[in-house]
């Protein structure tokens, strides 16, 4: 029998090793790089890496964030991505030890992966988004809410942002979101259900409001043309929804 400390101790490592990758994916899949071929390389000298450099978090903190070759700074990116991806697999053990949680964590490392691509390239792949729907899918056989919410949201999900995003584009001549932003959050209504969806909105605009007011205050520029990664702060959103609705 497995205990229940174990579902996140064994979750927040997988956290950190799915971390590792999704920050390789997220700084080199934009570039055109492959992140699957090839050995891990350092991103400045392009040095193959060896085992031990490979250890998220520790090889960072012992090489104090440089290359050992070259002493080109590792991008923080990794570290900080390695981190979510831990706190995401020890939040979603804690919540429901069992199965259930490693489907959330599943949910939240998909949703760290887009939100890391669109903060770096304002970009979410459609085999990501893809992806999420179908992982909420499958998750709809197992687990609440039932498939009636679960399909309600993926519709209104999809079609509430394609209409923003159409009618933004008809009424100020140029593209207000990108073609991925709709599709992401019909799979976060696929895995949450619709009664969530006006919640983890409400939640992205408080991030997206909060974020621009931190912009400011830091003496950055900041015009009503500027754009922030709605990808990024509907995931940011979505898995604390996900805790919240699993957990009552």
């Amino acid at each position: 029998m497995i205990e229940p400390w174990m579902w996140p101790a064994a979750l927040g490592v997988l956290g950190l090793i799915f971390g590792s990758f999704i920050a390789t994916v997220a700084l080199r899949w934009p570039e055109g790089r492959s992140a699957l071929r090839g050995r891990s390389e350092c991103d400045s000298c392009h040095r193959v890496l060896r085992a031990h450099e490979l250890v998220p978090l520790f090889s960072y903190a012992l090489q104090r964030g440089r290359c050992r070759a070259c002493g080109g700074a590792i991008h923080p990116g990794h570290p900080g991505v390695e981190i979510a991806g831990a706190l995401v697999g020890v939040a979603a053990g804690l919540v429901a030890p069992g199965w259930e949680g490693v489907a959330g964590a599943v949910f939240g490392w998909l949703l760290l992966a887009l939100a890391a691509l669109d903060l770096a390239a304002f970009w979410l792949p459609n085999i990501l988004t893809g992806l999420l729907a179908v992982t909420g899918i499958v998750d709809g056989l197992f687990f609440d809410p039932g498939w009636p919410d679960r399909i309600l949201g993926g519709l209104l999900g999809f079609g509430l942002l394609y209409l923003v995003a159409f009618t933004y584009a008809h009424v100020r001549g140029r593209e207000g979101l990108g073609g991925g932003d709709p599709k992401m959050f019909g799979g976060i209504g696929l895995w949450l259900g619709a009664t969530m969806l006006a919640p983890v909105l409400l939640a992205a605009s408080l991030i997206g409001l909060a974020a621009a007011l931190a912009i400011r205050i830091s003496g950055r520029k900041m015009e009503m043309t500027s754009r922030l990664p709605l990808g990024t702060l509907l995931a940011v959103a979505a898995f604390p929804a996900w805790l919240y609705s699993t957990g009552i």
